[in-house]
This record gives structure tokens, C-alpha cells and sequence, in this order.
């Protein structure tokens, strides 16, 4: 069998590391990008191993086009091609949209830099190496729909890679595919790390108590979802999937007269 290439960045925890190890698991060979993290990388890589996949890691900021190409230019040494790229790599400040002195145009900066510029370089230095066939899905969230989020900066950010989405999706075709993955809320540490264990919790508790399917999704539940759209038998491009747990649709009132 030939082993497919897939480039995950983000990859050293949370939904990047999850989604890396899926595909270890379904016959690719992968590398893991991270920026920060090295220790949990180091561990992410090592579960993939185990799972049978040749994989490596990769240092780099994808808000610099230079790491970008660096990134795509260590996979085609490695392997000679690239069939997938995950762009799970992600930035926010935790301020209430309310509070419009609590960010500045840096945040706005910053945050775009990882969520949205990234995902376009990292795409423009990958797709000159993906054959037909080969696709691509970034990680958004449902902020971008409703508006609503850990911070404007983050909301905007991911309103603008949804339509990212839709453009590489356009100028990629018909090549490679396109797609983005929405979120709601996700179990993990970004999310309690920012909010505190005592607000998260209250958020958790609102979200599943909103949500159809009554619960939160997990890093694993995301990168299924990946997994399916980056699938060579798949038929969709442009597209938007929300996976929220219903969350988005929200539980219907009672009916008159219900008890």
C-alpha cells in the first residue's frame, strides 16, 4: 500500500495532535508542524510512530510565509509529494466583546497572522506539490457564523478564513479541495487554560445544556471530521462543515401545554 502525506500544523496537542494520529492510524505519513510546544510534540510524534506511520515534527510560526515554505519544502524531501494539509493551528486573546478597549489593532494582527494568513501560506507553499485528488481543510469554528467567541479579534479571524475557504476552494479546483471544519466548544486545555477551570465550566455546562446531541465535542470527534473531508472519495469542496453537537440549532421550546 502506499502510504499517503498529510502536513498538520498545530499538531502538538488538542485537535491538531488527535487529527495527526488519525491518520497515522488510516495509512498516512505525517508531519507534525508546532511552534511552541516541543515537549507534547515530541509525544504526539512518538504516538504516531506507533501507529505505523513515518512521522516527524517541524518547528514553525505559520504567520511567517519563510516557515511556511520551509514546512512544505521538509515534507516534499521527505516523501517527494504532498496529499493533505490540516491547518489546525490556531491564536485568540480570552476578552469579552464587549470590552472594545480590551484589544488593540496588534491583537487584530497577531491573531489574523495564525488564522488567517497562515492557512493561505501554508496553502500557496503546499499546493504546487498536491496532485489531483489531494485536499485541504483548516479548522474555523462556529464564532465566524454567530458572531460570538473568546475575542473580536478571533471572531473576525475565523469570518475571514471561512471565506478564505471559499476562494482557495475556487482558485485550487479542480486539483485539490478545499474545505473548512466549525467547531463549537471543544474539550481541552486551550480552552480551560484561557477561561479558568470555574468559567469553563459554566460555559460547558450552558453549551450542553443548549445542544441537541447534550455535549461537548472532543478533540478526537474534529479530527474525524477532518479525516472524512480530506478522504480521496470525498466530494465536497467549498464547504462549511459545522460540528457543534447541534449547538448552533439549538433545543426547541417546550410546547404549550407540555409538562
Amino acid at each position: 500500500m502506499i502510504r499517503r502525506i498529510a502536513i498538520v500544523t498545530g499538531a502538538s496537542s488538542g485537535v491538531g495532535a488527535a487529527t495527526a494520529l488519525l491518520l497515522a492510524q488510516r495509512g498516512y505519513d505525517v508531519l507534525l508542524n508546532y511552534n511552541r510546544s516541543a515537549h507534547l510534540v515530541g509525544e504526539a510524534v512518538k504516538a504516531c510512530l506507533a501507529a505505523g506511520a513515518d512521522a516527524f515534527a517541524v518547528q514553525g510560526d505559520v504567520s511567517n510565509d519563510d516557515a511556511c515554505r520551509v514546512i512544505a519544502r521538509e515534507a516534499v524531501q521527505r516523501w517527494g509529494r504532498i496529499d493533505a494539509l490540516v491547518h489546525s493551528a490556531g491564536a485568540t486573546r480570552f476578552v469579552p466583546l464587549s470590552n472594545l478597549e480590551g484589544v488593540n489593532a496588534q491583537d487584530f494582527q497577531d491573531i489574523f497572522g495564525t488564522n488567517t494568513i497562515g492557512p493561505f501560506q501554508m496553502a500557496r507553499a503546499c499546493s504546487p506539490h498536491m496532485a489531483p485528488g489531494s485536499a485541504i481543510v483548516s479548522v474555523s469554528s462556529i464564532a465566524a457564523q454567530s458572531g460570538n467567541g473568546s475575542s473580536l479579534p478571533y471572531v473576525v479571524s475565523k469570518g475571514a478564513l471561512n471565506a478564505l475557504t471559499l476562494g482557495l476552494a475556487r482558485a485550487l479546483a479542480p486539483k485539490v479541495r478545499v474545505n473548512a471544519v466549525l467547531p463549537g466548544l471543544i474539550e481541552g486545555r486551550w480552552m480551560r487554560d484561557g477561561l479558568g477551570d470555574e468559567a469553563y465550566e459554566q460555559v460547558k455546562d450552558s453549551y450542553t445544556a443548549t445542544a441537541l446531541l447534550e455535549r461537548v465535542a472532543t478533540p478526537d470527534d474534529i479530527a474525524h471530521a477532518i479525516g472524512w473531508l480530506l478522504d480521496p472519495t470525498c466530494l465536497m469542496t467549498g464547504q462549511l462543515m459545522v460540528v457543534d453537537g447541534g449547538f448552533s440549532l439549538g433545543k426547541p421550546p417546550a410546547a404549550a401545554g407540555s409538562r
